[in-house]
């Protein structure tokens, strides 16, 4: 549940970084904090690991630039064009893209309940990102910001879907690893953010909501996540990974005072409704 609410409030932190902190700056020093705090605690994990880590380096980068930055760069810059309801709710569509990728890649099979759970579950993306008029449908009228968050969600089920070819070593080394990955690979993106003069350095606000993301959601939550995997198994786990939208549309609404509209409770019903029937009988 902790976990759930400090990944929705990491689209609340997107929205406020706005005219505080630029995206590609946030990406960087958010994974930049991650390491320095994990070096306190977790450096012994990656040492010990090191043996299995080391021939997979290739993989380490592929998974650490596209499941950590991937995913956050299009977000944090999805934030600066739409609305964190809109982001949160969005997320909810994970599971369905690994669903597909998963048969696309390795055959696994869906069945005719989770067909229809990820086809609804689209239909509420849809409905969100067309802002539920028919006409933008029709016309492809889509909010940039939400584009960029459908596909922050596609590269992290690739994130997922690799997971399955993942080192044999614990979780905590893992992490360690990657984000070590994503804090590197992140710096070309703020040196590209500067020679475009976009490159925003933070404030007060920016540097609290660097602390936030860079302590909570990429570490604190990460790390009850695989806690909470070996307590109660990955199926459970994952189940309060779909209270993200729930969460996230409630911080919304709450703390940034976001307008929530018909379409919005719309959308959220389809994206949670899907999942639910996607999930029955797994």
């Amino acid at each position: 549940m902790l976990t759930a609410m400090m990944w929705a409030g990491n689209g609340v932190a997107a929205r406020l970084a706005v005219d505080h902190i630029s995206p590609m700056a946030l990406t960087s020093l958010r994974w930049i904090v991650t390491c320095a705090a994990m070096a306190a605690f977790a450096w012994r994990p990656v040492v010990e690991a090191w043996p299995q880590l080391k021939p997979r380096i290739g993989y380490l980068v592929v998974m650490g630039t596209i499941g950590f930055n991937g995913f956050n760069v299009p977000f944090y810059w999805g934030a600066h064009h739409t609305s964190a309801v809109n982001l949160t709710i969005i997320q909810g569509s994970i599971p369905v893209f690994v669903m597909l990728g998963a048969l696309a890649l390795y055959g696994t099979p869906i069945t005719g309940l989770q067909a229809l759970g990820m086809t609804v579950t689209l239909v509420g993306v849809a409905v969100l990102a067309s802002q539920g008029e028919i006409a933008h449908l029709i016309g492809l009228d889509f909010n940039v910001g939400d584009l960029g968050m459908i596909l922050a969600c596609l590269l992290y089920a690739g994130y997922t879907i690799g997971l399955r070819s993942r080192p044999t070593v614990s979780g905590l080394a893992l992490l360690g690893a990657l984000a070590v990955v994503a804090a590197v690979t992140s710096v070309p993106l703020v040196v590209i953010e500067a020679a475009s003069g976009d490159l925003m350095w933070p404030d007060a606000t920016g540097l609290l909501i660097v602390l936030y993301v860079g302590l909570l959601p990429s570490l604190t939550a990460q790390m009850l996540f695989i806690r909470a995997v070996e307590l109660i198994g990955p199926g459970r786990a994952s189940l309060f990974v779909n209270l993200v939208p729930v969460f996230g549309a409630l911080f919304a609404v709450a703390i940034l005072a976001e307008p929530f509209g018909v379409y919005h409770a719309a959308a959220l019903a389809l994206v949670l409704g899907g999942i639910a029937l996607a999930e029955l009988r797994r």
